[in-house]
């Protein structure tokens, strides 16, 4: 009677399931590139018409930026960094005040909202938008110029990147950033007061690594 019993089941083992950590960080090398297409009031009147009187350098930086997914595909990404620039005049006003202006640091804490695509297990493309708030820090008259003042301000920011992942952690990143900023300024030369709008509008163009936790 003992051969006739059935032998017990052996009990059915969930799949096991693969956690899911949301944070991701990047370190890259950006460049930062102004667009130089300032206007320039003088005692409160434009000048000359224009506005491409003032030249903004370009920037390269080390940058962190931070990431936390929601889900797969949607994540929300900081970044940080700061970057020195230096502002002179140019076209027709350099003419009447050539030289440098001032010069500052931008520190610019940029909030997106990201979609991230899988073409592949490995190929992950995004685009994002969100908004910028730029610190204009340090900032130092320079040449004829006896003061220079910038106004914080806030952006718009557009995203597109795309992370190739190496290993289950590791992955490399292009990423490149447009931002809409165009904060107030002003400044001192000879008791004439030079006020208007810096506008920077930058490209952020920035590579580097990944790392997936």
């Amino acid at each position: 009677m003992a051969a006739d019993l059935a032998a017990p089941k052996k009990p059915v083992m969930a799949p096991a399931v693969e956690f899911f950590n949301p944070w991701m960080i990047r370190v890259r090398g950006l460049a930062v590139v102004p667009q130089d297409r300032s206007s320039v009031n003088l005692w409160g009147t434009p000048f000359n018409g224009l506005n491409n009187n003032l030249a903004v350098s370009n920037s390269i930086v080390p940058e962190l930026d931070i990431s936390y997914f929601f889900t797969k595909n949607i994540a929300v990404e900081l970044i940080l960094g700061t970057t020195p620039h230096n502002i002179k005049t140019a076209n027709a006003l350099s003419t009447v005040v050539p030289g440098k202006v001032g010069s500052t640091w931008l520190l610019p804490p940029t909030l997106t909202a990201q979609y991230h695509f899988y073409l592949t297990d490995s190929i992950k493309p995004y685009v994002g938008a969100g908004v910028n708030y730029t610190f204009f820090l340090q900032e130092k008259e320079k040449g004829l110029f006896d003061a220079f003042n910038v106004k914080n301000s806030f952006g718009l920011a557009l995203q597109a990147g795309v992370d190739v992942m190496l290993t289950k952690n590791w992955g490399v990143n292009l990423d490149v950033k447009k931002l809409f900023l165009q904060p107030e300024y002003r400044a001192v030369v000879a008791g004439i007061e030079v006020t208007g709008k810096a506008k920077l509008d930058p490209w952020l163009i920035g590579a580097g690594v990944t790392y997936k936790f």
